[in-house]
């Protein structure tokens, strides 16, 4: 008999994730940036502002810290968009 604490099948023990609760604006945004070089690259790529992008990214972030899910950088808002199901690795 498995124990409860090693079955892989008990999802008690798994730490939820919170959703954020992202735009669906903040999710075009977010991926737009993953795939993009550059902000400059996305907000020619999406036909808005530089500075609208740069405060969607920041909101974004607040929602993820609200969370309890920091991501203070692009590598960490990756791992966020991958662990939310927003992106997968062939997408990169």
């Amino acid at each position: 008999m498995i124990s409860s604490d090693c079955d892989p099948n008990n999802n008690d023990n798994r730490p939820r994730r919170i959703d954020p609760g992202l735009s669906t604006r903040e999710k075009e945004v977010l991926l737009a940036w993953i795939q993009c070089d550059s902000k400059s690259v996305v907000s020619r790529r999406l036909y808005i502002a530089p500075g609208t992008v740069n405060t969607h990214l920041t909101r974004i972030r607040g929602k993820y810290d609200e969370a309890g899910r920091t991501a203070p950088t692009k590598a960490a808002l990756l791992a966020r968009a991958l662990q939310d199901g927003l992106i997968g690795i062939d997408e990169l």
